[in-house]
Formats: structure tokens, C-alpha cells, sequence
């Protein structure tokens, strides 16, 4: 029988599959990456609305909050339209490689928005995987667009985390994610009818692209986004840190596994990512032990 803190740690594992999955689902539905966004963006808002009255969270909130909420959607909305383009352009295991930059981007941006010093070991790994993503661009130029997408999608997504982290410290994390998918859409939803985009045949989908993008909008966004909150009541922060850094294994075994020849790369390709993922472990393992170490000499 397991305990609660090893069931909840077996979710986590199941929420990080999700996460990798969602690549492999934008490659398979054949919308382009704005009007997927807006899907989306739109479904999830639905579907959390939904849990929200359930739930009976808070949904009345001073324009202050509401303008919050907005730039925090605007940032994930930029951060998936970069993401599902990198996909688009190159494929899931390109796009989940680059992705783990993500940690390294965090290690700059957290000292310039919340003032702290900048650590010299961070500047270190930066370095190292600056290397590996080197290695990367060298032997699989021919998808330097979609690196530079998923480049910019990590950038964007540690811009996201960093601002949305002071949000969940006031706000839960139900309520958060309603209006911030609510905002994300709308701002998509607007770019696509000032361009002109959106005609009867935005929304004509063939079944197979309704079922993916209700899978992605329920499953990977909605639920995922809750769940991810609810299982760090019970897990560490270390434990959660490693396992999360599971998401472009996940991601690259369902591509190869899913999506067969497109997926394969070069070795030197599996070399570069493997130092970006490494690189991130241990930069994580380091910030967490002299996170206890600091714990430890203060209650000491």
C-alpha cells in the first residue's frame, strides 16, 4: 500500500509525462501554432472556469490584480506561440532540447527583477550549457529557426515563472490560472481578427485535431497546471526540481516513439541535449543544498 507522499510523488511523475506529451500533441494537430494557441488558451479558460465554480474559488479581483493576470497571460501566450512554433518548424526533440535553457535564463532574470546577487556556479553551468545548445546548432543546422523559437520560448517561459511566482504567493492558484488563460486567448483572439485571420474555416477542424486539442486543453493545461500546485503540499522542493527535469526525456521518448523517423537525430545532438540536462540537475542540486545548508546554520 502506498503511502500519500509516494502516491503524490508517482502524480508528479504522471504531470512531467504530461508536460512532455504536449509537444508531441502540437506536432500532431495540423493548425499552425497562433490559432493552436488560441484553442488552446480558449478550452483551458473554459475548462478552469468550470473547476473554478466547482471549486468555489475567487473570481472577483480589483483592476490592479485583473492588469496582473493580463501580463501573465500576454507572457504565456508569447511563451506556447514560441513554442508550438519551434515544433512546427523543427520537431519535438529540437524544441524539448533548447527548452531546458530554461533554468539557465531563470539564473540571470531572478537578480535583475528580484535583487539578488548573481552566483558565480550559475554563470558556470550557463557556460557549460551554452555548449551543449553550440553542439546542438553545429550538427542540426538545418532547424536553426526552430532553435531560435525555442529559444525564445525558454527566455519567455522563465520570464512567466519568475512573474507568475510572486502571483501564487497571494493568489490560488485556480483562480491565477482562469485568468490567465482567459487573458492569453483574448490577446490571441484579438491578434487573429485585427489580421483577419479568423474566418468560418477557423473553425472547421477535422475530429482527430477537436480530440488533440481538448486533450491538450483539459489534460495538459488545465489540470496539469492544478495538479502541479497541489502535489508540492506534500513533495520538496529538490524532489520536485528533478523530477520536472524529466519533461524533455519524457518528451523525446514519445516523439521517437510517436512520431518514428522524424524524431531521429544525430548522436552529437543527444550529446548537446544531455549537457543542457545535466548541466541543469546539477545546477539545481547545488541551489538546494546550500538552500539546507543556509536552513540548517540559521536553526543551528
Amino acid at each position: 500500500m502506498l503511502s500519500v507522499k509516494q502516491g503524490q510523488y508517482l502524480h508528479l511523475h504522471l504531470i512531467v509525462f504530461i508536460w512532455g506529451f504536449t509537444a508531441v500533441l502540437g506536432a500532431l494537430i495540423s493548425l499552425d501554432a497562433i490559432p493552436l494557441v488560441a484553442y488552446r488558451m480558449s478550452f483551458a479558460a473554459i475548462f478552469l472556469f468550470l473547476f473554478a465554480i466547482l471549486t468555489k474559488k475567487r473570481l472577483r479581483f480589483s483592476w490592479k490584480v485583473q492588469l496582473k493576470f493580463a501580463i501573465a497571460g500576454l507572457l504565456i501566450a508569447l511563451h506556447w506561440l514560441a513554442f508550438f512554433g519551434a515544433v512546427k518548424v523543427s520537431n519535438v526533440s529540437v524544441t524539448l532540447a533548447i527548452m531546458s535553457t530554461g533554468a539557465f535564463f531563470a539564473a540571470f532574470l531572478e537578480p535583475i527583477f528580484l535583487k539578488r546577487k548573481l552566483i558565480i556556479y550559475e554563470l558556470a553551468f550557463g557556460l557549460l550549457a551554452m555548449c551543449g545548445l553550440a553542439l546542438i546548432f553545429k550538427v542540426e543546422s538545418q532547424y536553426t529557426l526552430g532553435i531560435l523559437l525555442a529559444l525564445g520560448s525558454s527566455f519567455l517561459g522563465a520570464c512567466f515563472t519568475i512573474y507568475n511566482a510572486q502571483l501564487v504567493k497571494q493568489y490560488q492558484a485556480g483562480s491565477i490560472g482562469l485568468f490567465e488563460m482567459a487573458y492569453g486567448a483574448l490577446f490571441v483572439l484579438c491578434y487573429l481578427v485585427l489580421s483577419g485571420t479568423i474566418s468560418a474555416d477557423f473553425f472547421v477542424l477535422s475530429s482527430r485535431d477537436w480530440v488533440y486539442v481538448l486533450v491538450l486543453a483539459s489534460v495538459c493545461t488545465a489540470y496539469a497546471f492544478v495538479a502541479s500546485v497541489h502535489v508540492m503540499r506534500w513533495l520538496s522542493a529538490y524532489t520536485v526540481m528533478l523530477t520536472v527535469n524529466l519533461e524533455p526525456v519524457y518528451g523525446i521518448l514519445l516523439g521517437l516513439w510517436i512520431l518514428g523517423d522524424a524524431e531521429h537525430m544525430q548522436a552529437e545532438f543527444y550529446l548537446g541535449a544531455a549537457l543542457i540536462l545535466l548541466t541543469v540537475i546539477a545546477n539545481g542540486i547545488l541551489k538546494l543544498s546550500k538552500a539546507r545548508k543556509t536552513r540548517y546554520e540559521t536553526t543551528g
